[in-house]
């Protein structure tokens, strides 16, 4: 009985056979026909040499579908925050709200809301906000939730950052730096964007932070340079100013020149008398929605503070037949960041332009009072106080009827709507026709049928009384401005004798 030999001593043979450069090609063949000749003895599925050098996948490894939601998680973990406030003034429902608010703000930036806990003071404290004991009481509330970040409901100067931070041990922002966050995420233009960087770093200049003398990099320039120097010149941080200076600067003209387009749109609308009607209002209270409904704009519409910033124009036309522009602001809140009312001064002008503001207002919130006055203040600081105002109180549908009747009867020009079913949507249309500027001059004209664009422009610009098409041409009763009606005068039939 022959008997096969092994791999090991096949090996030992090729090494004295074969040179070195064929060493590995034989041994490989000789390691394929022992295979061949001892197969009943391996276990398990055998491999050609490609397959044994390729790359293998391994099954159940996939992390598709619901696998890979977990992982993005992981990675882009919400901040996990605790909310604190100062009670200077009103009362415990007051702070609450505003506590609930601060809530709401944190979620739409992203955060997932802890805890939340106010302080009863007179003003708020110079160096901690809270005091230096209920810092220390915050700190303890921010071990047991295990929350990364505290959020102040009030504007923190820069001492008071740093030393609410020395105590608690982990990040602290204020409200308008929230906001800030919330205006980057959901700007979406490259106006809304300049006007974001430009609030945030207003912002950010006072706040700058160094860190220490190892920051004073630039040595001043002593009379006879080389080693004689005075000392320190301009640290880091100094320059770090100079240059968010330098790109607000540039932000500015930016936004100026952005601005000069958006007027010279308002001022075409103006030469054709096409009148405009703002619509502002608080954050969230359906804004959007109600340009939606009144014009089929298609503007997005969320459940959620700050979703839309970006204004949006749109043609609209009266019950009566009169073209008018409707336009969508950027929505406000309360104690809104000077920054920010600064920063988007060029797109709230849209209001103070405006021949009628709608002024909407969430039915359904607890004290739509509030937020009524909130706006008022805002639509002070752009100088639109003479302009018309109708108080629309949305989502009727969800607001409490008691509610209801309160805001009627103290706002005299309001009606109650639902941009969700469009509850009281035709009687708002006929309150806007019948609000807005009617045109001057009234004029009878028998306007020829070869000047037929005189009639379009008639219909564009004016309100049209009565109309009647006879041999000679059209018979227009019309109500006009005073540059149409200058054109219409030639055809004014003369009076009978």
């Amino acid at each position: 009985m022959t008997s096969s030999s092994s791999p090991s001593q096949d090996t030992k043979r090729l090494a004295q056979t074969y040179p070195e450069g064929l060493r590995a090609d034989a041994l490989m063949e000789e390691d394929v026909a022992w295979s061949h000749k001892n197969e009943s003895q391996w276990d398990g599925e055998q491999f050609d040499r490609s397959d044994r050098a390729a790359l293998r996948r391994v099954a159940g490894l996939s992390t598709e579908l619901e696998d890979v939601t977990e992982v993005e998680y992981r990675q882009l973990r919400l901040e996990r925050v605790v909310l604190v406030g100062v009670w200077t003034s009103g009362t415990v429902r007051d702070a609450e709200n505003s506590l609930a608010e601060l809530a709401a703000l944190a979620e739409t930036a992203g955060a997932l809301v802890l805890d939340g806990v106010v302080q009863r003071r007179d003003k708020p404290d110079a160096a901690t906000y809270i005091g230096s004991g209920k810092a220390e009481e915050l700190r303890d509330v921010v071990l047991d939730t295990g929350a990364d970040t505290v959020i102040c409901d009030g504007e923190l100067s820069p001492g008071q950052l740093i030393h609410l931070e020395d105590v608690v041990k982990v990040k602290v922002i204020d409200r308008t730096a929230l906001i800030l966050d919330i205006f980057a995420q959901h700007a979406k233009s490259r106006e809304g964007k300049a006007q974001v960087a430009l609030a945030q770093m207003q912002y950010m200049l006072p706040r700058l932070r160094g860190w220490g003398q190892s920051l004073s990099r630039q040595m001043g320039g002593g009379k006879g340079g080389g080693l004689a120097t005075r000392g320190p010149g301009e640290t880091k941080i100094e320059t770090d100013r100079r240059r968010i200076r330098e790109k607000m600067a540039k932000m500015r003209r930016e936004i100026a020149e952005m601005k000069t387009g958006r007027e010279i749109k308002r001022q075409e609308r103006k030469r054709h008398k096409v009148p405009s009607v703002a619509i502002a209002g608080y954050t969230n209270a359906g804004k959007s929605s109600l340009l939606n409904r009144l014009t089929g704009a298609g503007v997005l519409v969320e459940n959620a503070l700050f979703a839309t910033l970006d204004p949006t124009v749109r043609r609209a036309e009266t019950p009566s037949g009169r073209l008018y522009t409707l336009a969508d602001t950027v929505g406000f809140v309360r104690h809104l960041p000077h920054h920010l009312v600064e920063a988007f001064r060029s797109t709230m002008e849209e209001v103070g332009e405006s021949d009628l503001i709608l002024h909407v207002v969430d039915g359904s919130h607890p004290v739509p009072e509030e937020q009524l006055a909130a706006v008022r203040e805002v639509i002070r600081d752009v100088g639109a106080t003479d302009v018309p105002e109708i108080v629309v109180i949305n989502k009727a549908d969800m607001a409490d009827p008691l509610v209801l009747q309160r805001l009627m009867r103290v706002e005299k020009r309001s009606i109650a709507v639902s941009a969700r079913t469009g509850r009281n949507i035709d009687q708002l249309l006929a309150l806007i026709d019948n609000e807005l500027p009617r045109p001057s001059v009234e004029i009878e004209a028998l306007v020829p049928y070869t000047h037929g664009k005189l009639v379009a422009r008639a219909h564009d610009e004016g309100e049209v009384i009565s109309e009647e098409h006879t041999p000679e041409g059209t018979l227009l009763k019309v109500r006009v401005h005073e540059e149409l009606a200058a054109e219409l005068t030639p055809y004014v039939p003369a009076p009978l004798a």
